[in-house]
């Protein structure tokens, strides 16, 4: 009989019903989505209430992210706005929910691939109250990134509440997130695919389907308050058709793709750059977010004082407005603003404060683009560009390199622009940028928190059709036998300084295998230690042995019942004869060649 696979995250095996399709998971997607959808209203009145008391001490919901702050009654006093706001911030955080902390992302991809998708209950409250006070008092963050993990934890708690299957609940939780970003932006199709992009575990029906009816749901809530419009007005673009736009206009596009790559990756790096900077710093949580935000405040009361806009704070929609509508159109300011908002964004998250990373990304991609086409105009006359072109593809530029969802930033302006004559520059360009990013940073901004905390997750989505496969065909890595009794150093004189450092299969004279050393181990070793280290002490004597016509969905399992790290394939499948060895693998090696985080292996987080 053939073994059980292993349980990958949210793939437990589970009857298939109507094609695959779970009826009541697609009504618990419904609710999710409307509550999604409300969540992000109520999140945006919050923001209101915060500002509006903040700034100019009255109780008013009305705010108009369109539109600029006029200057607050508080005069130079504003400075002290965003330090009230970071100290109640830091006692929510520190006291109740200390993952509101930071853009929230994160911490949901860290729930599916480290936590089976839960996510505490009083996350989605502190979340909205966190985010919007660090919003509202003028920190330079999004509302999109709290919004969606406001979203995935209620989807996380609905499912723990009706006990359903890990997968179910995996699903609930990208229902939520891309419920967040379609009632946000009003963008349906984008929030479908950000989910795909950056939070599914599987793509088939039985995940879709309940994913397009949440986000449905959310943008049909999103659109009964705020309007069937997007986020922003964007005028028509003057764009070509892509078969008559001329070869300059790509090649200018390209070139914004690939300056806007380089400042998706400082913008990458940036925010854990100033992270690290306020963790050095003497104090507490409390002095170090407000010494963040103190400099913050500081930046909102320049920026007022000599150009007559609080630029740099909050969401940073009225300075796209005014980018997209022409009116900010100097190059100089435009560049200024966006070493600005990238000094203010990461002061206020690298200090301790709790919002989104997405609209400072749209605020640097549009300044950016239009700064780069205003520049070309200056010197070039008869350019077949315009600002306001360059200033949407930046945003999808920066939005695809920063994050990873590059199909995702795509369809989002398709969606906020109607203009299909835009799709094919934006393309061109969102890949470029995305290329950049990866080239300099593999890690998105996203995954970057989780790689610093050591945590790794798959770049992809794969079909299991691998499992079937035989696991000879999944062996690449090297391996070499030696004497049990041998030492690193003669080890060391028989290895190729060229050649990729091989698993080491230890045998003793009479012909028995004692241990096998994994090339991570082996690496380490000859850097670290001693050339008088005998390898005994650096094998694992625990190992499979499995025939060469072992799948690896039946190596899987043996592994797991042998609780055992790596695995001899060997032409019989017996242990008696070291040179029938055909290979070794690892669970290092299988994770790398199918793209599987090595969290799942029982012994991996040992």
């Amino acid at each position: 009989m053939r073994a059980v696979p292993p349980r990958l995250p949210g793939t437990e095996a589970e009857p298939r019903r109507h094609g695959g399709v779970h009826i009541p998971l697609i009504g618990y997607a419904l609710l999710i989505g409307i509550v999604a959808g409300i969540g992000a209203i109520v999140f945006r009145t919050l923001i209101a209430l915060f500002h509006n008391l903040m700034f100019f001490g009255r109780l008013d919901l009305h705010y108009d992210t369109l539109q600029h702050t006029p200057a607050s009654s508080w005069g130079i006093g504003i400075i002290a706005v965003p330090v009230v706001g970071a100290l109640i911030v830091a006692f929510l955080v520190k006291n109740f929910a200390p993952e509101a902390r930071g853009h929230g992302v994160p911490e949901v991809i860290d729930a599916i691939y480290y936590n089976r998708g839960i996510i505490r209950p009083q996350v989605a409250v502190v979340k909205s109250l966190a985010s919007s006070l660090s919003i509202g008092s003028g920190g330079a963050v999004g509302r999109e990134g709290p919004i969606i993990q406001i979203g995935a934890a209620f989807g996380s708690v609905v499912s723990q509440w009706l006990r359903l299957p890990e997968w179910q609940r995996l699903v609930l939780v990208a229902c939520g997130a891309g419920g967040g970003i379609a009632a946000t932006f009003n963008t349906p199709v984008g929030g479908i695919l950000f989910a795909v992009e950056i939070m599914l575990v599987e793509i088939s029906a039985r995940t879709l389907i309940p994913l397009m009816v949440a986000t449905g749901a959310a943008s049909f809530i999103g659109r009964l308050f705020f309007g069937n419009t997007p986020s922003f007005i964007i005028p028509e673009l003057s764009l070509e058709m892509p078969a008559t736009m001329p070869l300059s206009a790509f090649m200018i596009y390209a070139l914004s793709g690939l300056l806007i790559g380089l400042l998706a990756t400082v913008y990458t790096h940036a925010i854990y750059w100033f992270e690290d900077l306020f963790d050095r710093l003497p104090g507490n949580y409390y002095s170090r977010h407000a010494i963040g935000m103190a400099l913050v405040g500081i930046l909102m009361y320049l920026t007022m004082h000599y150009t007559g806009h609080y630029y740099i704070q909050g969401v940073g929609y009225a300075t796209i407005q005014d980018i997209l509508n022409g009116q900010l159109n100097a190059t100089w300011l435009l560049l200024l603003l966006v070493g600005l908002k990238l000094l203010a964004v990461s002061l206020t998250l690298g200090s301790g404060a709790s919002g989104g990373i997405f609209s400072p990304a749209l605020f640097m991609g549009a300044a950016s683009g239009a700064a780069l086409i205003t520049a070309l105009n200056a010197q070039f006359s008869g350019l077949p560009l315009d600002p306001l072109s360059g200033a949407v593809i930046g945003m999808s530029c920066m939005i695809g390199a920063a994050t990873g969802a590059a199909v995702t930033a795509v369809v989002m302006l398709f969606e906020m622009t109607r203009d299909y004559n835009a799709i094919v520059p934006t393309i061109i360009a969102v890949s470029l940028a995305y290329s950049v990013r990866h080239l300099l940073s593999a890690e998105n901004i996203y995954t970057l928190k989780l790689s610093r905390r050591g945590h790794s997750v798959p770049s992809s989505i794969q079909s299991h059709l691998y499992l079937t496969d035989d696991a000879l065909a999944l062996v690449h890595a090297p391996f070499t036998r030696a004497r049990a009794a041998s030492t690193l150093g003669s080890l060391a004189e028989r290895l190729d300084a060229h050649q990729r450092i091989p698993h080491v299969v230890l045998v003793e004279d009479n012909g028995h295998i004692t241990g096998v050393i994994p090339s991570c181990v082996l690496g380490l070793a000859l850097q670290e230690r001693s050339p008088d280290t005998p390898l005994a002490e650096l094998a694992d004597e625990r190992h499979s042995v499995v025939d060469e016509k072992t799948q690896l969905l039946d190596l899987l399992a043996r592994l797991r019942q042998d609780r055992s790290r790596i695995a001899l394939i060997t032409r019989d499948g017996a242990t008696e004869n070291p040179e029938a060895i055909s290979g070794v693998l690892s669970w290092a090696d299988i994770a790398d060649e199918a793209n599987l985080p090595k969290n799942i292996h029982p012994l991996a987080r040992r």
